[in-house]
């Protein structure tokens, strides 16, 4: 057989077997874009909620840290499975018994929720503005959003303190203009609360809200004012609807971290507000009871979490149903 004959024999498997690598290469890239946010979620959720998990079947003790050691492999493997029958529930028991963990629960579930309808209503209006905006203004506009970011989170509620307190700007202002005759008690109370609450997570409603009325297609709109359809039935009718995915996702980035909120309600409402975030502090570094803490924490996220899977769950459903 001569060389020429040999050589145009080789080059299709040559080129079959590149096509192969190529075909696992992108295969590997494909399950490896997968495995990162799975590797992630393991190293930096699932693994931390197993520890404070764990802290919270112990039992208390005076000692460094501040409790007694469970399923850990001091002493090997036996010595892990040994330390089965040392679980107990009993802080979650202690939860059940004291009023005080039950009405932090039910406060923060009830100001994260009127948190999140204020923020609501205050940043539909700027994320339509947005949307609606010439083109050319538009990043502006967002950069402007996402400029209070450039600062520190506690500086900013630090600043709130200065415009609430009675002897603050906003007092002053209304003062000079005569709209009162004395200042107002608006620091130290739950309103300082929401005004903290809904200028902080501002951002968080704007711009998944902004995301979403940008995609649309507003010529929906003139086709319904052409067929005589008021804009206030158009805006409930077409807008609001398809902006829906928006709402859900930026209620849900105001409302998680607002029923855990500690610094807002610890600087703007006082040491009388009752919320989890602050009772979990206090648990943690006042009393120094971490197992209770940990039984607080498990019990916050199982309240956010299991609700969430279930939404999720429904609206699959819900598409399913839709196809």
């Amino acid at each position: 057989m001569s060389n020429a004959a040999v050589t145009s024999a080789s080059a299709p498997a040559t080129n079959a077997d590149q096509s192969i690598l190529a075909r696992l290469g992108a295969a590997f890239v494909g399950r490896l874009v997968i495995i990162i946010p799975y590797v992630w979620l393991l190293f930096f959720f699932l693994i931390p909620f197993i520890i404070v998990f764990k802290i919270s079947l112990s039992q208390t003790a005076i000692a460094m840290p501040p409790y007694t050691p469970v399923l850990d492999f001091k002493d090997g493997i036996s010595g892990f499975f040994a330390g089965f029958g040392a679980l107990s529930f009993d802080n979650y028991a202690w939860l059940t018994q004291d009023a005080l963990y039950f009405n932090a629960y039910v406060t923060s579930v009830i100001i994260a929720a009127i948190s999140t309808v204020l923020t609501l209503i205050v940043g539909y209006p700027i994320a339509y503005g947005m949307a609606r905006a010439p083109a050319t203004i538009r990043p502006t506009l967002l950069m402007l959003v996402i400029l209070p970011f450039w600062t520190s989170f506690l500086i900013r509620v630090y600043a709130w303190i200065g415009i609430l307190k009675p002897e603050g700007l906003l007092n002053q202002l209304l003062l000079a203009t005569g709209i009162i005759s004395q200042p107002l008690i608006i620091l130290n109370t739950y309103t300082a609360i929401f005004i903290g609450i809904v200028y902080s997570y501002l951002p968080f409603m704007v711009l998944p809200l902004y995301s979403s009325l940008e995609k649309m297609d507003y010529s929906l709109i003139e086709a319904a004012k052409d067929l005589g359809c008021p804009p206030t039935s158009a805006f409930w009718k077409i807008t609001f609807p398809l902006s829906l995915p928006g709402v859900i996702a930026g209620c849900l980035l105001v409302f998680i971290p607002a029923v855990g909120e500690f610094v807002i309600p610890d600087l703007l409402g006082g040491s009388q507000t009752l919320m989890i975030g602050k009772t979990l502090w206090n648990e943690f570094f006042a009393n120094r009871d971490w197992p209770v803490s940990s039984a607080v924490a498990v019990i916050l996220l199982l309240l956010l979490t299991v609700p969430i899977m279930f939404f999720q769950q429904a609206q699959a459903r819900a598409q399913e149903q839709d196809k």
